[in-house]
């Protein structure tokens, strides 16, 4: 069945088709020009021929690996690699203790290589820190995790942080065409299902060869349709880290989408979410948060319905309750949008810290004691429902402190009728002054 191909040896040769396929040279890596070219950040640095630590933070299969192992080629720095996963401390004291012996050999330093490094510890990351700051070490981390959640500060301040990007359409076919050179024979698929063969990948190019060496050695006497395809290849799950970046990024999405009144946005980040297992209880939390701050009282049916929503999640469970959160995003997209509350909470709580502890005015306190009658305690008080508009346009605020003005309407929904009443008042207060002054 496979006679006459040349390249069998994949059947015996454990490697898989990503690792033989690895780029040589840094010109032949796909899709992070932005950092490898001449005029990019580390191919100024290589045209220097002067290395210094870095942090690479990319997604699975993007290439950080190659880099590493690329860079310690074009310097003859001896090149160290170790994983955080399975590595401690006594093996990275060793390592430092050989890079310090190294100077006298025929290496001018070691480049050491830590795959997953936000997998260390504290403790293991200060370990890093005499080593790198004297250069006994150049230090490559490789990581799929935001640096800033998942590494201590003083270990950032020591190396750049580079962002590789996730393979992009153009990327990933060039890998597909290094593949296919490599078997010596065209992919046999059709132009449609070599199309969704790199969005299955989702950027991830190492699983893009795992696929695409699949389809070789199945040896598929017809050309490859959606269909078979689908059948032969299972999906890439969606690269989402709930811990940290893909977390806060499709949350952060999603609510500006919200602000944005853009529902069709709004659904599909929380598609996102979903299919990268995010507890949907979260997601109700944040749009819960999101009818008072961004909805506030322009519409305060908002905030019921979204609460009736998440009550009817926990009833349901998904995917079920997923329709009742999907209904609350339509409403939430679509309602009027005011932040006004949000915005004069916080005013008033500035205010409130500036002013210190001040005592409420006299007038509006209780007096359920003899001695706090005596002081004064609720005299003058006026009761509201008592005259006509069941307003009296008294003081509120503290004694010495002006009154202030922390919630401003906003001409949109709801709001629209609290600006009016809340006109309505400031006239009648204004009257209530003017009386009390002749």
């Amino acid at each position: 069945m496979y006679k006459n191909n040349t390249n069998l040896g994949l059947f015996t040769n454990p490697r898989p088709l990503a690792d033989i396929l690895r780029p040589t040279k840094l010109e032949d890596v796909v899709g992070q020009e932005h950092l490898l070219a001449q005029a990019a950040p580390i191919g100024r640095m290589i045209a220097a021929q002067r290395l210094t630590s870095m942090i690479l933070w990319g997604p699975p299969g993007c290439g950080k690996t190659t880099i590493a192992r690329l860079l310690a080629a074009t310097t003859d720095l001896y090149f160290q690699s170790i994983s955080a996963v399975a590595s401690g401390v006594a093996e990275l004291r060793h390592i430092f203790t050989a890079a310090q012996n190294r100077h006298n050999t025929a290496y001018s330093g070691t480049l050491l290589f830590i795959d997953e490094i936000h997998r260390f510890n504290r403790t293991q990351q200060d370990l890093l820190l005499p080593y790198v700051e004297d250069g006994t070490v150049i230090l490559i981390g490789a990581t799929t995790e935001n640096p800033s959640f998942e590494l201590n500060t003083a270990l950032l301040s020591r190396c750049q942080v580079y962002t590789l990007k996730t393979l992009n359409d153009t990327a990933l076919e060039a890998l597909i065409l290094k593949a296919e050179a490599f078997w010596q024979r065209t992919l046999p698929v059709t132009a449609e299902a070599r199309l969704v063969l790199r969005s299955m990948a989702d950027g991830d190019g190492r699983y893009l060869l795992t696929m695409v060496a699949e389809l070789f050695l199945a040896n598929f006497t017809e050309p490859i349709t959606l269909d078979t395809l689908a059948q032969f290849v299972q999906k890439r799950l969606p690269l989402y880290d709930k811990s940290q970046d893909g977390h806060y990024n499709l949350i952060s999405a999603l609510h500006k989408s919200l602000r944005g009144s853009d529902c069709d946005a709004a659904l599909y980040w929380f598609a996102r979410m979903l299919q990268g297992g995010e507890d949907p209880n979260y997601i109700a939390r944040r749009l819960l948060r999101f009818a008072s701050e961004d909805v506030g009282l322009a519409d305060p049916q908002a905030l019921t319905l979204t609460l009736a929503a998440w009550e009817s999640y926990k009833r349901l469970g998904s995917p079920e309750g997923d329709l009742a959160l999907a209904e609350a995003i339509v409403y939430l997209a679509t309602a009027p949008k005011s932040n006004a509350t949000y915005t004069a909470l916080k005013a008033a709580q500035k205010t409130a810290y500036q002013y210190g502890s001040l005592m409420p005015p006299k007038h509006i306190l209780n007096a359920p004691t003899q001695l706090m009658q005596e002081q004064g305690y609720g005299d003058n008080y006026i009761y509201d429902h008592d005259l006509p508009e069941a307003f009296s346009g008294q003081n509120y605020f503290p004694e010495g402190m002006a009154r202030q003005t922390f919630y401003q309407p906003v001409e949109r929904g709801f709001e629209r009728e609290i600006k009016k009443r809340l006109e309505y008042w400031s006239q009648l207060r204004q009257r209530f002054q003017d009386r009390n002054s002749t």
